[in-house]
């Protein structure tokens, strides 16, 4: 009977705690509520007294809803949201009483302290104001707990003077830019019917669950969100008995709570499963627009954190929080969709249809051919560089996969200009129009690819799974819109449309077939090839930074009015600062563990060994075997006392080094190959010391006892 109670009507319950379209229809005026889907639709600007009808009717539902507070809820350049609470109490009356209000200027625009966000040199620390404003274009809600109820609106977030501070903002300047170039495309196609494109995204993310006692007792895991210690297990992944395998009953309590949650929150949560390493699960919403998906995966992160510590687990979302056991990261599903449902990366039936669909593949190739150290620096993080290229996550080399079937065309193409057939397409008419039946997932998929054609849409797989996945979205919108301007900039000029359109096809599939790599992107051998084909290979965050501020990037940013040149030497400025204060940390926690809890445990096993080679002794038995482990345990505590001398002396150096970009290369050159020879013996040491000695839970502990 209890079981009953628990069930759940997930129509029902869908987006009951979102101010979505059908609330506002019910709740607006219809004159009110037409202005608004104009905001929305064609981005015109919201008068003020349409903002306060709106703001009274919000504020209304959400007290309903039990909300006592608002907050502006943004994305700053700290990989997580913030939010600032304000009741809406107004100032007492005479009588002592106090009314709830909330108007439209409140609804537009906030005005948090800007000077303890990152800024990269843009704010000064005592220029301390900055604006959030409203992104009506993707719904308000409420969040409900135990401790009370929330109004969030969801904005962006801007200096004094304009520049942006935030993930969300360049986001949706991205968004405008493809979409005008994307019509552009359309009409030259003959579509008079579209009237707005916007990139459609599904975000699928991964993440470990550890039993949070356990996580408790390991600083590395507190401090840093990975484990700087630590030996296999006998058993990892080997069996790949995991991955989708049958759901424990706690992991399956945990994932409903989330489910509903999210559920409530609008969040299209479809898809739950095990991952390949033990411990290791993955969440999969359905396609949504693409600002709306980053906001929607913000939320999906935070409710796996808060839902776990419920429930006594702890969520980690580090992207390699095991060594020698699979990182996580997130699958980016990118398409454009028309406002009347037309996917621009879903082949057609017709040859005019195939044409189409076969030009914008191809200026996505040379988008992410001619930008492929920017879509790299996208998904950088200090985490991503233990991950990246580790024969487990996609290589830190861009390549696209496309599969046999477009591949065949694409050197058809390369060849003769023209696609005369198509494998397990059957045979067709040649021509500048004609091309094959091209279908649906015809080929298999390359887990190795990081960016994958998948039938109607692409697959970025190489962000980090604890990462905004704002900025790959900014980068892909960005260069395709270039892409899709430069294609129509010829066609639009053009006297033979169709002499024209054959000529750009067969010149874009011979300039970009480089790009296109259907092989194992695991290999050394893809290595050299892609060194050969001038492919850019940037193993670390380090080396991915720089494409940020080179003068094409630059000129690429501006163009489309997504980055100015300042706010791109800012991003660059807080990407080096965050490379070095993270590494920093965990060099100062490897510190601190190796010095106050290591060593010490060690010695203690390493006298425990020394009084049993004496008992052994004195009892005149032969002890080779204790004294042979003691030697040993002496021998790896000295590597490991030297090891934490350097690190302590190379850390220490660190912090003498200008901050930037000089500073990050030292700890990525210097420090980091040190604190490698110092984790060496450690885990060595953690395999002969006595369990009951060592001062942590192991990772069998970790991931096979959740």
């Amino acid at each position: 009977m209890e079981e009953n109670k628990r069930d759940i009507n997930v129509a029902e319950i869908f987006g009951e705690n979102v101010f979505n379209d059908t609330v506002m229809q019910e709740r607006l005026p219809k004159k009110i509520y037409k202005e608004l889907r104009r905001t929305i639709e064609e981005g015109k600007e919201l008068d003020i007294n349409t903002a306060d009808v709106i703001a009274h009717e919000m504020k209304e539902w959400a007290i309903e809803k039990g909300a006592t507070h608002y907050t502006h809820w943004f994305q700053p350049l700290t990989g997580v949201t913030a939010e600032k609470h304000d009741s809406f109490i107004s100032a007492p009356m005479e009588t002592g009483k106090v009314l709830m209000s909330f108007s439209g200027k409140e609804l537009i625009k906030g005005e948090p302290d800007a000077s303890s966000f990152p800024s990269g040199g843009l704010r000064a620390t005592f220029e301390a104001r900055g604006y959030t404003a409203w992104d009506p274009t993707s719904p308000a809600f409420v969040k409900k707990d135990e401790n009370g109820c929330i109004l969030y609106v969801p904005t962006a977030f801007c200096s004094y003077t304009g520049e942006a501070l935030d993930q969300k903002t360049p986001l949706l300047r991205s968004m405008e830019a493809i979409n005008k170039q994307a019509l552009r495309f359309l009409r030259l196609f003959g579509n008079t019917t579209s009237k707005r494109v916007k990139p459609s995204v599904g975000i699928e993310q991964e993440y470990f669950l550890v039993d949070r006692e356990k996580y408790l007792k390991r600083k590395d895991l507190v401090f840093t969100g990975r484990t700087l210690f630590g030996a296999m297990p006998p058993k990892g992944q080997e069996l790949d008995d995991h991955y989708f395998g049958s759901i424990r009953a706690r992991i399956a309590a945990f994932m409903k709570e989330v489910n509903e949650e999210l559920w409530r929150l609008g969040v299209t949560a479809k898809t739950q499963h095990n991952e390949v390493a033990p411990a290791q699960h993955e969440l999969a919403p359905i396609f949504v627009e693409c600002n709306v998906a980053v906001d929607h995966n913000q939320l999906i992160m935070e409710t796996l954190k808060k839902v776990a510590e419920k429930q006594g687990l702890h969520c980690l979302l580090h992207e390699k929080p095991f060594a020698g056991v699979n990182g996580s990261g997130k699958h980016d599903n990118w398409s454009l969709t028309t406002d009347d449902g037309k996917n621009l990366l879903d082949p057609g039936k017709t040859p005019h249809e195939n044409i189409q669909f076969l030009l914008m593949l191809l200026c996505v190739l040379r988008a992410v051919d001619r930008h492929a150290d920017l879509l790299r620096e996208s998904a950088a993080d200090p985490g991503n560089d233990q991950r990246l290229g580790s024969s487990e996550a996609p290589p830190a080399i861009i390549s696209v996969f496309l599969g046999e079937q477009l591949e065949d065309v694409l050197e058809q193409l390369v060849v003769t200009g023209n696609a005369t057939h198509s494998i397990k397409g059957g045979k067709l008419q040649t021509g500048v129009k004609a091309l094959p039946g091209l279908n649906k997932d015809a080929t298999d998929r390359n887990r190795t690819s990081p960016f994958a054609f998948t039938g109607n849409k692409f697959e970025f797989r190489m962000l980090g799974s604890r990462d905004s996945a704002a900025a790959p979205n900014i980068v892909l919108n960005t260069i395709v819109a270039e892409a899709l301007c430069e294609a129509c900039d010829t066609l639009e000029q053009a006297e033979d449309f169709e002499q024209a359109l054959h000529d750009l096809i067969k010149s874009y599939a011979t300039e970009h077939q480089k790009i296109v790599f259907n092989g194992n992107g695991y290999s050394d051998k893809w290595v050299e090839e892609a060194k050969r084909r001038g492919l850019p290979n940037l193993p670390s965050m380090v080396d991915a930074i720089p494409a940020l501020v080179e003068e094409k990037s630059v000129e690429l940013f501006e163009k489309f009015h997504v980055f100015t040149r300042a706010e791109l030497h800012s991003r660059a400025e807080i990407k080096y600062e965050a490379y070095a204060k993270a590494i920093n940390i965990e060099a100062r926690t490897m510190i601190d563990i190796a010095s106050k809890h290591i060593i010490p445990a060690v010695i203690r096993g390493t006298k425990v060994l020394a009084d049993t080679v004496n008992a052994v002794v004195q009892a005149g038995v032969d002890a080779e075997v204790p004294r042979e482990l003691l030697v040993e345990t002496s021998g790896l505590l000295k590597e490991t006392k030297e090891a934490l001398g350097r690190l302590e002396q190379v850390t220490s150096e660190a912090a003498f080094k200008a901050e930037g970009q000089a500073q990050a290369e030292y700890f990525y050159k210097e420090v980091v190959p040190v604190m490698e020879a110092l984790r060496t013996p450690v885990d060595r040491l953690e395999m002969i010391v006595d369990k009951e000695i060592w001062p942590m839970p192991s990772y069998g502990d970790l991931i096979f006892e959740v």
